[in-house]
């Protein structure tokens, strides 16, 4: 199966290591982040959402109106909107970007980021609310008959669109989670379930759960893996070495000084951010190349998880990870630009040209579905050119 790769469309140049340079929402910078994907391999772009944060709907289709290829996936939590509303928002952005649209869906994993935009349900309750909204969301894009609904959270009636995606019969839907609700959930409702970047044995246990969970649901089908990480990578193993240490130092200094805003205190109320933490206590070091003192830094917070090394070595981690059966891969360094534009010249060719043999065994009979991308692993990976952009 092809792979995927999944970029950040951030609104400005700030991250854990550096402060913005300017407004939340910087106009031009927007635009050549996005562009740089589009130009360097990758699929598609994250428009991620916080409570303060500018509306990733509009930006997302600021960019959708002025690049070609480059597909978009829209963060957005349910409470922010009713799903009415949400529904034709969602169509209307299918149709400005000619069907490049999918929908990751966030229940929210801590009541006081929850809390600011007036969202006072708990953990559970808000899981509920979101399957809800995901299946009000579905049946409205492929719903011409105006239709009553009576659920726990919403109510509504005699209502129907006259806007309808370009997608049929619909746009994708995206979950993540890491908790039994979020498996649960995501399971009966996703078409690319999210998980962040884990060791190799934990993913393959949480790739197993989403699956039971599809079919408890009484799907025939699973939702489609994707893994998050943040790369950092370097000419050599020595210097990404080097940079990785400089990063987690950037991001501590920051968070000493009080220049990162938190949306918690104390430990992490989601099991993705407090299976991070676990998994960094444990260790720093697993697998080919993942590394977890990015993720402590931060507390855990999001995709933290660090791919350290060359090129080649990121690329055959990710490789390990595709042979899991994860085929949608994200990743984001720390300068948004640059390591969009170092990451999709010097890793993504490796993976794709990897991937392709892979494809090539199992078409010609020497393995058998899952298992033939497993037996793959020993493949070594071919180089692009020398690195020169990432020393930094």
């Amino acid at each position: 199966m092809p792979v995927e790769f999944l970029g950040i469309a951030a609104t400005h140049d700030g991250s854990e290591t550096t402060a913005r340079s300017g407004a939340a929402f910087d106009k031009q910078y927007t635009l050549r982040l996005a562009r740089a994907h589009e130009e360097h391999g990758w699929d598609r772009v994250l428009f991620a959402y916080g409570s303060g944060s500018p509306d990733p709907a509009p930006a997302a289709a600021f960019i959708a109106s002025r690049l070609d290829t480059l597909q978009i996936l829209l963060a957005h939590r349910p409470n922010v909107s009713y799903p009415t509303f949400a529904a034709k928002t969602f169509a209307t952005l299918d149709r400005i970007s000619d069907g490049r649209l999918t929908v990751h869906f966030i229940t929210g994993g801590n009541d006081h980021e929850q809390g600011r935009e007036g969202d006072t349900l708990s953990k559970d309750e808000r899981y509920a609310r979101t399957r809800e909204y995901i299946r009000i969301v579905k049946k409205i894009w492929t719903t011409h008959e105006p239709f009553d609904h009576e659920g726990e959270y919403y109510r509504f009636h005699d209502f129907v669109s006259d806007v309808f995606p370009v997608q049929q019969p619909r746009p994708d839907v995206s979950f993540g989670g890491s908790s039994a609700a979020a498996y649960e959930a995501g399971g009966a409702e996703a078409d690319v379930y999210c998980l962040w970047g884990e060791p190799l044995a934990r993913t393959a246990e949480q790739i197993e759960a989403v699956k039971a969970a599809a079919k408890a649901a009484g799907r025939a089908d699973v939702p489609r893996i994707q893994v998050a990480f943040r790369p950092i990578i370097a000419p050599t193993e020595e210097l990404a070495w080097e940079k990785a240490h400089r990063t987690v130092g950037a991001i501590r200094a920051r968070r000493e000084a009080g220049l990162v805003r938190h949306h918690r205190a104390g430990a992490p109320e989601n099991a993705g951010s407090q299976r991070l933490i676990a998994i960094a206590e444990a260790g720093e070091r697993y697998d080919r190349a993942l590394w977890t003192p990015t993720a402590a830094a931060t507390g855990g917070a999001g995709n933290s998880n660090a791919l350290v090394g060359t090129p080649e070595t990121v690329a055959q981690a990710l490789l390990d990870y595709y042979d899991l059966g994860v085929d949608i891969l994200s990743a984001r360094g720390y300068d948004l630009l640059d390591d969009a534009i170092d990451f999709g010249r010097y890793v993504i060719p490796i993976v794709r040209e990897e991937v392709a043999k892979r494809d090539a065994r199992h078409d010609a009979g020497r393995g058998g579905g899952h298992d033939a991308r497993r037996d793959a692993a020993h493949l070594s990976a071919g180089g692009p050119e020398p690195l020169v952009a990432v020393h930094r």
